[in-house]
């Protein structure tokens, strides 16, 4: 047996492995890195270990420590509570509210699943006080999540930048974020015009009473709320909602650290670590725990599954697989198989520990010409994490964790799951369709 095969059999392994039991994919994937690195390929440790990103890393570390202080401080609770007040109390908009503030809590550095179960909460107690339709107003607080997730300082939008970095292909990042915005945007269009969103139109809630609202969701589903995989712990209690210095401080140095990253070209990770620990300085008792909310299992889980796609490239595993796909005939059909492959694995498996692992794999295709590199990072992205909707996922989990009493479990879930099945089944398709077959 090649390899190839080894380094192969024994991802599938450990995917299966951190599916089927509550391990850190992470700590799996260190495992077989140094199984397959050091016993198959006769590596030596530190050629084991040089596969880990410390930039990635860093990333992850600066930009979850940040919005760990937003979260503390009730910066949150804020953009939350502002958000609703600005529809001026129409029902109809509330889940686009959802929507809007999951993806912009993702997008400045939530996990999200993190994300998913602070406005999880707050979204679907909405949903039952004013008769929207659950699985409408769940599925919206994922999409958003996963909608803002590849912004270029997300957790996703930074594996993914970096894994395309690393080989060879720089200048995707807005590709990637913009795509995966509007298609997550698409989805919800249709969920909200077939599950009654319009009949919500003339409907109308009192600004304050939904403010009232907020902090009460907030503080009942965001007491010592733990989310497992890809998340963090998060520990919310109520606030007052009004605008305090420390919300403007905050807000400030999210608008630095973009800035700074994006227009200055500085690295993100040093720029968020930065900002995080200028304001832990300027109230640090408040603060002095927000490093342990700093998202350690996504850390853990990233460099493990980086470091083992180290090992995949050394043993030649993403070559063969590309030369497979890109020998199918047509570029494009190669790159509808690895859409297919990263939803289908993704729906039961991390998103998280897949990007690292796939997105070598399609290089091939870009090689030959046949797919632009923005495009297919954008298509593998995109058809790996839309499929977060599954009730075998973080975040579709936690919607069914949190639903409203005016539905059964047993309902909601099948609710999900046909959702789940209908997206897996057509969502790899239709990204593919819209994203790889232009031939943009």
């Amino acid at each position: 047996m090649g390899p190839e095969w080894i380094a192969i059999i024994a991802l599938v392994a450990l995917f299966v492995a951190g599916t089927v039991l509550p391990i850190n994919m992470g700590a799996l994937a260190y495992v077989a890195a140094w199984f397959v690195g050091v016993f198959a390929l006769h590596m030596d440790e530190k050629e084991v270990l040089g596969g880990i990103s410390a930039d990635l890393v860093l990333t992850l570390i600066g930009v979850t420590y940040l919005f760990s202080i937003a979260k503390n401080n009730g910066t949150v609770d804020l953009i939350v509570s502002k958000a609703v007040q600005a529809v001026g109390g129409q029902v109809a908009l509330i889940p686009w509210v959802m929507f809007a503030v999951t993806a912009l809590l993702t997008a400045i550095g939530a996990a999200s699943p993190a994300a998913c179960a602070i406005i999880g909460p707050v979204a679907l107690g909405f949903a039952r006080r004013y008769k929207i339709n659950p699985l409408m107003m769940g599925m919206f607080v994922v999409h958003g999540a996963q909608g803002g997730g590849f912004s270029p300082i997300s957790i996703y939008g930074t594996i993914t930048n970096s894994v395309m970095a690393d080989v060879g292909y720089e200048g995707t990042e807005m590709g990637v974020f913009i795509a995966s915005l509007a298609i997550n945007t698409a989805m919800a269009v249709i969920l909200f015009l077939a599950l009654g969103g319009r009949q919500l139109m003339s409907e109308r809630v009192d600004p304050a009473e939904a403010a009232g609202h907020i902090a009460d969701d907030l503080h009942a589903g965001g007491q010592s709320v733990t989310v497992s995989g890809q998340g963090a712990g998060i520990s919310t209690t109520t606030r007052a909602l009004g605008v305090r210095r420390d919300h403007v401080l905050t807000l400030v140095a999210f608008a630095a650290v973009a800035t700074t990253a994006l227009a200055f070209d500085q690295n993100i990770g040093f720029v968020s670590i930065t900002a995080a620990v200028v304001l832990a300085m300027l109230s640090p008792q408040q603060h002095k725990d927000a490093v342990k909310q700093i998202a350690w299992p996504t850390v853990l889980l990233v460099a493990g599954v980086s470091t083992y796609a180290t090992i995949l490239t050394e043993a030649g595993s993403p070559e063969y697989i590309g030369t497979w796909a890109a020998g199918l005939g047509i570029a494009a059909i190669g790159a509808l198989v690895l859409c297919y492959v990263g939803g289908i694995v993704s729906a039961f498996a991390s998103s998280t520990a897949l990007l690292p692992v796939i997105i070598p794999i399609a290089v091939p295709l870009i090689v030959g010409g046949g797919v632009s590199p923005w495009a297919m990072a954008a298509a593998l992205a995109v058809s790996s994490t839309i499929v977060d909707v599954s009730p075998f996922s973080t975040n579709g989990a936690l919607m069914l964790a949190n639903r409203p009493d005016t539905i059964s479990e047993q309902a909601y879930y099948k609710q999900i799951l046909n959702y789940a099945i209908i997206v897996t089944l057509v969502g790899p398709l239709l990204v593919w369709g819209i994203l790889v077959l232009p031939g943009w």
